[in-house]
């Protein structure tokens, strides 16, 4: 049984050291002549006019957020549905439950003004 976690433990050896080592070797053989045309900011094959840096709102963050929880929302409830009558009462009530929380955290948020666009 020793055996079996020392294999996990040579895995986890490799996962941790196999990015610094690709790392290291991009940085071995990169080459090593900058010059201010590579230096230059490039976008979409056209020079850049006016200032590159451009702050967001927060109004996008805040819908990236609210997207990213309902799509996951929908990622566990896939699976529930694919399942939906071979599981028991249990999971349905479970279902319902998970369902009810998101919609609260949908009713926080709207109650909050961060669905509106200001």
């Amino acid at each position: 049984m020793l055996q079996q976690y020392g294999l996990i433990g040579l895995l986890a050896l490799i996962a941790i050291a196999f990015p610094f080592v690709t790392v290291g070797f991009t940085w071995l053989i990169r080459p090593k002549r900058p010059d201010p045309i590579k230096n230059s900011t490039y976008e979409c094959g056209l020079e850049t006019i006016g200032d590159t840096w451009v702050q967001f709102r927060a109004q996008y963050y805040l819908f990236a957020l609210i997207f990213v929880v309902f799509d996951i929302e929908a990622m566990f409830l896939f699976p529930f549905a694919v399942a939906f009558n071979s599981v028991g009462l249990f999971a349905v009530i479970e279902a319902i439950l998970f369902i009810v929380m998101l919609a609260m955290g949908l009713v926080y948020a709207w109650k909050k003004k961060a669905m509106e666009w200001q």
